[in-house]
């Protein structure tokens, strides 16, 4: 992790050493300006010497915090979750060892995955948004409602939480019939895809990757945000992960946490392509189970890099 400050004493150094060159090319220069800028110049590079060792040695912590998150993650989840139901939902841009991690490890918390299904990019592309929320107050179940917003990640996540998630009971809200109906309308139309049999759950983890910079890529963290806030008034829980970069204006994790109302809701992980940031992805779980909400990670943005309740 080279910090700002590491570059620009090492640029402040170079460009103090051409001048230096430049000026003794060129003119004569007297004992006491030659002598202050060689000891400005030595002092520099101590300090970015310094600063390289600073970063080995942050670096190297890191990599040993990790090893022990990854070590010690079967242990801390264990038994967290038991009979939990949890829907398992995937961007398109998420790494596929992100979601196998964190399979496993929601399996070793005694919790049971009852649906894994991958959001394509047409949800999260704007140019179909208006496309998107038609389809879901077509598709809405007798009896379901959609909220009374106009933000297509809102509406979007208020069928498909009328669909896969069940009430406080554990009990679905609408007929199979007519959430199977719904789901393969948004299959049909190219905006998400199912693995396996999906049955309703009471928790969710929804994964994303790490942003590209620029272009629309704000609009799909705000729509991800309206819609993980929105699956929360529908769940028992709801944690958003994403990888590193999340966290930025232009990522969905970003877009939670910049929001006060979604970060009051929504579990967010900012760095879930890491061992601890996979650890924290599902005892954020356990947290919103509990009624508890956090944000967790390495960046600026985040309250700790994992929740509280990991520790005992």
């Amino acid at each position: 992790m080279i910090s700002m400050r590491y570059h620009i004493v090492s640029l402040a150094a170079v460009f103090l050493a051409l001048a230096l060159g430049i000026v003794l090319g060129a003119t004569k220069i007297s004992s006491p300006i030659l002598g202050g800028l060689q000891s400005e110049t030595t002092t520099l590079s101590a300090e970015k010497d310094e600063l390289t060792t600073e970063n080995a040695s942050l670096a190297q912590r890191v990599t040993g915090d990790e090893t022990f998150a990854g070590s010690v993650a079967n242990l801390a989840v264990r038994g967290t979750l038991p009979d939990s139901t949890v829907v398992l939902l995937t961007t398109s841009d998420a790494d596929p060892s992100d979601r196998d991690a964190i399979l496993s490890l929601l399996a070793r918390s005694g919790a049971k995955v009852t649906a894994q299904i991958q959001l394509t990019a047409a949800f999260t592309d704007p140019s179909r948004s208006s496309e998107l929320a038609s389809l879901a107050s077509r598709s809405l179940p007798a009896g379901a409602k959609l909220p009374e917003s106009t933000d297509t990640g809102a509406i979007a996540g208020g069928l498909l939480g009328s669909v896969l998630l069940t009430d406080k009971d554990g009990k679905a809200t609408v007929k199979a019939e007519e959430a199977t109906a719904a789901l393969s309308a948004f299959a049909s139309a190219g905006f998400l895809q199912t693995t396996g049999t999906v049955t309703a759950g009471r928790l969710v983890v929804l994964l994303t990757g790490a942003p590209a910079t620029g272009g629309v890529e704000t609009d799909k963290a705000t729509l991800l945000a309206d819609f993980a806030a929105q699956l929360k008034s529908s769940s028992g829980g709801v944690v958003l992960a994403g990888r590193q970069g999340s966290e930025t204006a232009d990522g969905a994790v970003g877009a939670v946490r910049a929001d006060t109302a979604a970060s009051s809701l929504v579990t967010t992980v900012d760095n879930v392509d890491t061992a601890s940031g996979r650890l924290a992805t599902v005892l954020g779980l356990v947290e919103q189970n509990g009624g508890g909400v956090g944000r967790y990670g390495f960046a600026g943005n985040a309250q700790a890099q994992i929740p509280a309740l990991a520790v005992g």
